[in-house]
């Protein structure tokens, strides 16, 4: 970590550090970046997803499951701006969600905020769990604990 390390990442160093796309690229900005500590995500709930065509036609919900997606991907940009992974085919994978519970729904317009926390991990460290919620207007969407593997091409790391 260094004295430039941003606070905030936008889609564009986001993009950098995870190999996400459309449609599977789900946090638009994070910000809020304490190193390996934690993190804001912003994802912008919007009617054109594709998951919204079957999930459910008239009634859209965005799935729970990318909910926690999207943590985890917050949870990752996090750990790559503070490693400064940024352009160093940086993956990550999930080894474990505890404890998920979700508590209203989440649709088109809104804004889901996605807070996590690293509860375990450390600077070189390939496993790491984190702890997550995610909001809406303040009021509270999900919540669960993750853990997931962090991996680097050999020439990176």
């Amino acid at each position: 970590m260094t004295a430039e390390t941003p606070d905030i990442a936008d889609i564009d160093l986001i993009q950098r550090i995870l190999p996400h796309r459309y449609p599977f690229l789900l946090v638009d900005r994070v910000k809020d970046i304490v190193p390996f500590t934690s993190a804001i995500g912003l994802k912008n709930v919007t009617v054109n997803e594709p998951h919204f065509q079957g999930h459910f036609p008239g009634v859209p919900i965005m799935p729970g499951v990318t909910i926690v997606e999207a943590m985890a991907q917050t949870a990752a940009v996090m750990v790559g701006v503070s490693a400064d992974l940024a352009d160093k085919n940086f993956l990550v994978y999930f080894m474990g969600i505890d404890a998920c519970k979700f508590r209203r729904k989440v649709g088109p317009g809104d804004v889901l905020e996605l807070h996590v926390n690293a509860t375990r991990g450390k600077p070189g460290a390939k496993v790491w769990k984190f702890e997550g919620q995610g909001l809406v207007e303040g009021e509270l969407a999900c919540e669960c604990a993750f853990t997931a593997m962090m991996d680097l091409p050999k020439e990176a790391g």
